[in-house]
């Protein structure tokens, strides 16, 4: 059951680790399709997956098919899955820059247009919550709005959309777009884009790519 989008899911891990936004097993990555959730196995590599170490449960958790445990996050996952219907996929990392500029600020401003296109804007920073709590889910809802990419203070990042490939984009361009502004505050305050700045980038990357419309 769902063999390709499975090997999706360990492509993009993959990706994760090739980009430095994870270290070994951290962070999970998991999608919504046929009524189902796909989630990554807890404590093991992305780069050691097969597409059969994945596990599909149904929305409240009951495991459909799949003889791995499934990450430690489920709970958090389920809740931002129940509580946002419009997105198809979720990814949680520990990446350093976006994860050292939550220790310092409450919000990521809309400094570059990298950021903006991928995350839709300014992000947010949320309150402390552990790995393996509901509290996690129920920051990233309570705090993400209508952008792709919450941090979670002391955490990490934790990033969504309606594909995986939107998920995956978030994140890497947030951290992109964190190492820059660790960069530039290092020399002086960073120049922010206008509001208006900020919705015609995320109004030309709605056109980018051969796959967009």
């Amino acid at each position: 059951m769902y063999e390709s989008e499975r090997q999706q899911i360990i492509d993009v891990g993959i990706a994760l680790d090739r980009y430095r936004l994870i270290s070994l097993s951290g962070g999970n990555v998991s999608m919504r399709i046929g009524g189902h959730i796909l989630v990554t196995p807890s404590g093991m590599s992305y780069e050691t997956l097969v597409p059969s170490d994945v596990v599909v449960m149904d929305p409240k958790g009951k495991v459909i098919e799949g003889e791995r445990r499934p990450s430690v996050d489920t709970v958090a996952l389920l809740h931002i899955y129940s509580n946002m219907p419009d997105v198809n996929a979720v990814i949680h990392t520990h990446q350093p820059y976006a994860t050292a500029v939550g220790l310092i600020l409450d919000e990521l401003p809309a400094f570059c247009t990298t950021l903006v296109n991928a995350t839709l804007g300014a992000v947010t920073v949320a309150p402390y919550s552990s790995a393996a709590s509901l509290d996690m889910g129920v920051r990233t809802v309570q705090y993400i709005g209508d952008k792709r990419a919450v941090i979670l203070r002391n955490h990490g990042v934790v990033t969504l959309g309606p594909t995986l490939k939107d998920a995956l984009y978030a994140a890497v361009y947030l951290e992109d777009a964190s190492r820059s502004w660790c960069a530039a505050r290092a020399m002086g305050t960073p120049r922010i884009l206008t509001p208006e700045q900020v919705a015609e980038a995320v109004e030309s990357f709605r056109h980018y790519g051969q796959g967009r419309k």
